[in-house]
């Protein structure tokens, strides 16, 4: 539990370094998957001041994507790049081309992609996601055809908010050596508790990964802690 949204950010990135030099150490590369949203704004800003962060040997791969025109504010991607991508590797940053015009080969190309880095079938070292206050995890939404998804690593969604996604799947966060779930905000509480109690009414409670990290913030806690 982290008494601010500040302190959970840098904590969060905290975690993220320590795991990317023990993999560096094991494996020699880091395969990271990251989330989009406000809370993890905070947390690549304060990851992108570590200097103990294995940057040379990170790749960065996107949990889930808005399909919207490149440069879009809606898009992840457009966070990551501003916020953190110029301390990733040339060549280090993966992202969903959810503007190609047959997004189902791009959901192909991107696995292909995904298996040619992280091996097959792939697996990540850390896979970074958030909480909505519905429930959801990367863009796995209640009701969702794509949450019973279970031979497949990366799907599109239906539109959910106004518009479609592309999205990894249950099975590769389920593989990753590591998910971290960074948390903040008092509209989360009540689906942070079913978080922790593990329950499947929940897409995130859906989620079986012994290697998984909650971080919250005092507020998103609640009277979970």
């Amino acid at each position: 539990m982290l008494p601010t949204p500040t302190a959970l950010a840098e904590r969060a990135a905290e975690v993220i370094a320590e795991h990317a030099r023990e993999a560096v150490a094991a494996r020699g590369e880091f395969h990271l998957a990251l989330s989009g949203g406000s809370t993890p704004r905070l947390m690549l800003a304060a990851l992108a001041e570590r200097d103990d962060m294995p940057w040379r040997a990170t790749d960065v791969f996107q949990v889930d994507e808005r399909v919207a025109p490149d440069g879009h504010a809606e898009r992840n991607a457009s966070m990551l790049h501003e916020v953190l991508l110029d301390r990733v590797k040339p060549g280090g940053f993966y992202p969903m081309r959810v503007t190609e015009p047959d997004v189902d080969d791009a959901v192909d190309r991107y696995v292909a992609t995904m298996e040619s880095v992280c091996g097959v079938p792939p697996m990540f070292d850390m896979i970074h996601l958030g909480l909505g206050a519905d429930g959801h995890m990367a863009s796995l939404v209640p009701g969702d055809p794509a949450l019973d998804i279970a031979d497949r690593d990366v799907a599109m969604t239906g539109e959910y908010q106004g518009r479609r996604r592309m999205t990894l799947t249950r099975p590769v966060l389920e593989r990753a050596r590591a998910l971290l779930w960074v948390i903040a905000g008092e509209s989360k509480q009540s689906v942070l508790q079913q978080l922790l109690l593990g329950d499947d009414s929940i897409p995130a409670g859906r989620i079986s990964n012994e290697h998984a990290i909650v971080l919250a913030d005092d507020a998103a806690f609640g009277n979970a802690g």
